[in-house]
């Protein structure tokens, strides 16, 4: 039985991998995305039954408007129709007890999207069992950059002394604030990299990596993840 006290309280999920996923099946792409967000489901709830206290996922960047038109607006309509399936399933999410967050940039979302998003989260706001994070539009340098205009404008407004900035006031602007840093960054597919995800959050994250792609993701494999956190000696920089 795993230990409570050793699971770690925050870990953030690279969803990677639905692309290629649906190549390897001659499938198009758009139905890698769809197997993905049932992966998502599926994990969400295994975590809370783990007792993990938040989850945050990458859903969609600030780079993946490079992408293909047609690959994007499939990505945002398969969003409309899990906020749209949100709404529908309000009584198993109230079971479930998720409060959800959307983090990143509002700014050039399609306005139905935005207007879903503030509906699920004012609707869940009460919620405590578990806190989802879902990072849509999100990039961490741009977390960073919009962090620092808010400390900036308090120093214009001569709120703030520069001299007084730390690091604290730093994390409190950014989208995360008033959540624990991540204890664990799980990235599926085989990829080694942080891709602009949760970066300042993640300075003293363990890693996980694995060859399999997110759309065959299983909670054995959360499993492996979380035992391979637990077997790690987290020093946070002191020499024992």
């Amino acid at each position: 039985m795993r230990e409570t006290n050793s699971l770690p309280r925050h870990i953030a999920v690279i969803m990677d991998g639905n692309g290629r996923w649906a190549k390897k099946r001659g499938l198009p792409r758009t139905e890698g995305h769809k197997q993905g967000a049932e992966v998502f489901r599926r994990i969400c709830r295994y975590a809370s039954d783990l007792g993990i206290e938040y989850l945050s996922f990458y859903a969609f960047s600030t780079e993946n408007w490079k992408r293909s038109a047609q690959e994007v607006d499939a990505i945002m309509d398969l969003l409309r129709h899990y906020l749209a399936e949100m709404e529908e399933r309000e009584d198993e999410n109230k079971e479930g007890g998720y409060r959800i967050r959307f983090l990143g940039a509002r700014e050039g979302m399609p306005q139905d999207i935005v207007r879903l998003m503030d509906e699920v989260e004012e609707r869940s706001a009460d919620k405590t069992r578990m806190f989802v994070n879902l990072c849509v539009n999100y990039g961490g340098r741009d977390e960073i950059v919009r962090a620092a205009r808010t400390l900036a404008e308090r120093v214009q407004a001569g709120t703030l002394q520069p001299q007084d900035i730390t690091e604290r006031l730093l994390s409190d602007a950014l989208y995360t604030a008033g959540q624990p840093d991540p204890d664990l960054v799980i990235r599926p597919s085989g990829e080694f990299r942080l891709s602009n995800f949760l970066i300042w959050q993640s300075a003293y994250a363990e890693f996980w990596y694995d060859d399999v792609l997110w759309p065959d993701f299983t909670p054995a494999d959360l499993d492996r993840a979380i035992e391979a956190y637990q077997n790690r000696d987290r020093r946070f920089g002191n020499a024992k």
